[in-house]
């Protein structure tokens, strides 16, 4: 038994120094060079071949000086309006959430995860709902806010996000949706792309539902709130 808790103590010292040294490496790798792919394309890629569906990853990078201001602009009014101000974590409105899934018990959960943790969701996770990915998102939420920064967790954001059946990126999105490049979005092109973000399998910016109208409506209304990013 001695021996049996002495290897599996080495065995767990050494693979959490592998774990943390990997994951770390990776980080700092992506600060510098952008991700060539994403679990979740992959995992959508599977699911095409198993339905028996044509293959399809459309992206295209565009760095974030190349795209139109009203883009960050957008999913910061949509997704998280206290980017620039956290530190990858909204508290408050993690603690708004909490209060609104008890009161609605057994209907439509609300989340409250930032852009932060989202990017580290897309870039090294799965799509899965688990205590387990939960946690490793917060542990690679705080290693891209400390090596990344703001403006770099924005631009792979921005290119790595789900935006249509195998469309990635808002430069793909732009390019597919309105024949243009992510620089030449107007600020109510951006606000239907970012309106989509939550269902962008189900809403199409093309066809755009009276839900999806309205909720672009509010996003321009939020951006002109906020009215400019400081990173």
């Amino acid at each position: 038994m001695r021996k049996f808790l002495k290897r599996t103590w080495h065995f767990l010292f050494w693979f959490l120094i592998f774990y943390f040294g990997s994951t770390l490496f990776f980080v700092i790798l992506y600060r510098f060079i952008n991700p060539p792919v994403t679990p979740l394309m992959i995992i959508r890629l599977a699911e095409q071949t198993y339905y028996g569906q044509p293959l399809k990853l459309r992206k295209s990078w565009v760095p974030l000086d190349k795209i139109s201001p009203a883009m960050p602009l957008a999913v910061i009014a949509s997704e998280d309006n206290q980017f620039t101000e956290h530190h990858g974590f909204d508290l408050d409105a993690i603690e708004k959430a909490k209060e609104y899934n008890e009161k609605k018990q057994g209907k439509k959960i609300r989340g409250a995860s930032t852009i932060s943790q989202q990017t580290a969701k897309n870039v090294f996770l799965w799509p899965e709902r688990s205590w387990v990915r939960k946690g490793l998102e917060a542990y690679f939420t705080v290693l891209i806010e400390l090596v990344w920064g703001k403006e770099r967790i924005m631009e792979i954001y921005l290119n790595v996000i789900e935006t249509g059946k195998g469309v990635y990126g808002v430069g793909a999105a732009s390019q597919s949706y309105f024949g243009k490049p992510a620089s030449k979005l107007t600020r109510g092109e951006a606000a239907l792309i970012a309106a989509i973000l939550p269902n962008p399998i189900k809403w199409s910016p093309t066809s755009p539902t009276p839900y999806l109208s309205g909720r672009q409506q509010w996003i321009l209304w939020n951006m002109g709130n906020i009215g400019r990013i400081d990173y």
